[in-house]
């Protein structure tokens, strides 16, 4: 498999807090990567480094092998990077419809002036996470946790990401909700979506990777397996608190 994502050595510090420490790791075309850890260890950072939202003072990003560390956000998305956050953020004044059209914006107000909302696209993408056609005019506010969940990633969907960053997507979901999303990820994952993964529901996450990456105060303490990761002396003392 090709590398599609690379982080070398990147470095954050914010004033005197390290938040990611030399932190290298790849990610191969079509894989799916968990990243672990305890809270505070640099994951969120991470994803928000590789985005664009903000950047490292030292190390470079590639994607596809172009370095990327200098491209704005946008930029990074029209490449095909994109991600959900730990609390979802959807545009409270649209409707689920709406929400997904936003991420099918093109690039210009002159071609989405000329082009429309194309209804269709949005009702497939609606569908391929689990909504219905009727859940399409429902405001964010009417939704359940679950449906938020599916909501943001249906947004990120609609960008059409070669690879998606997904950020503690089962936090506050029922045991049901976790099921759904699971589901929905492993018929991604099959179509050969590519994924890194942070979450602290190791149960729902272990059968959605294929490796592991484990961090600790901004620093890689392990990778491998899940299996192995999840065994390593270091991993436990950190994560675990053994």
């Amino acid at each position: 498999m090709a590398k599609l994502l690379e982080v070398d050595g990147v470095h954050k510090r914010f004033g005197g807090i390290v938040a990611t420490d030399n932190l290298s790791f790849t990610v191969e075309k079509g894989e799916s990567l968990a990243l672990i850890g305890p809270n505070g260890a640099g994951k969120t950072t991470i994803f928000s480094l590789i985005m664009g939202e903000i950047r490292q003072q030292e190390g470079a990003i590639r994607l596809k092998g172009e370095d990327i560390s200098r491209l704005p956000t946008h930029r990074r998305i029209q490449r095909g990077i994109a991600r959900t956050y730990q609390v979802p953020r959807p545009f409270a004044d649209m409707d689920v419809a709406g929400n997904i059209r936003v991420g099918m914006m093109p690039d210009s107000l002159r071609q989405m002036l000329m082009r429309g909302p194309d209804l269709e696209a949005e009702l497939e993408v609606a569908l391929s996470v689990g909504f219905t056609e009727a859940d399409l005019g429902r405001t964010p506010s009417t939704l359940s946790m679950g449906d938020l969940r599916k909501l943001e990633l249906a947004r990120t969907l609609a960008t059409k990401p070669e690879i998606m960053l997904l950020d503690e997507v089962f936090a506050g979901l029922t045991v049901g909700e976790i099921a759904q999303i699971s589901e929905l990820l492993a018929k991604k994952r099959a179509e050969g979506m590519t994924f890194v993964i942070v979450s602290h529901d190791l149960r729902a996450l272990e059968p959605l990777v294929d490796r592991a990456t484990a961090m600790n105060f901004g620093r890689q303490i392990a990778e491998g397996s899940f299996a192995d990761v999840m065994g390593d002396a270091e991993v436990r003392a950190a994560y675990l608190g053994e």
